[in-house]
């Protein structure tokens, strides 16, 4: 079969009104479709599969025990918090309590520091930035871990002015 004998073939399936019509010969298979099927919508069907539903168990019986009274001890630093000043940090960088690893800690919990001292040093894009106290008075906290990352505006130390 050529191409001409195909091509007549196509132009009388189309004038016949057939949908489509299937030719098998030895040495090949050929399928007209036209576009003049019937037109009946399709329509495809969704199957939801049901899953298993574990049955409602209620949840068990909390049973709370009694709070405990805290020791005043203990909430005396909370309150004490309000009184302290918090020196935060100016950027955004990797916090470094050292100089330099083999160097001691800049400041420890406890010491007095006067305004201007380096309390630590913030790395940011591989720059090194001391962080210098804008007041006196004594360290009472360190809030941040060594080689940790800080934020803007986070607090890192608490200072007693008085």
């Amino acid at each position: 079969m050529d191409i001409k004998e195909i091509q007549s073939l196509i132009k009388f399936v189309a004038k016949s009104g057939a949908s489509e019509v299937k030719l098998e010969m030895e040495d090949f298979k050929i399928t007209i479709r036209t576009g003049s099927a019937p037109s009946t919508p399709e329509t495809t069907f969704v199957q939801q599969i049901p899953m298993a539903q574990s049955p409602m168990v209620p949840p068990p019986p909390v049973v709370q025990e009694p709070v405990k009274e805290a020791a005043p001890t203990e909430s005396t630093p909370e309150s004490d918090d309000s009184k302290y000043l918090t020196i935060k940090s100016p950027i955004i960088g990797t916090f470094y309590r050292k100089p330099s690893p083999d160097k001691p800690p800049f400041v420890e919990v406890g010491q007095d520091i006067k305004k201007g001292d380096v309390l630590c040093v913030i790395e940011a894009m591989k720059l090194f930035n001391d962080i210098e106290s804008d007041v006196s008075g004594k360290v009472v906290k360190i809030l941040v871990d060594d080689s940790s990352p800080v934020e803007f505006d986070q607090p890192l130390f608490l200072v007693d002015p008085s």
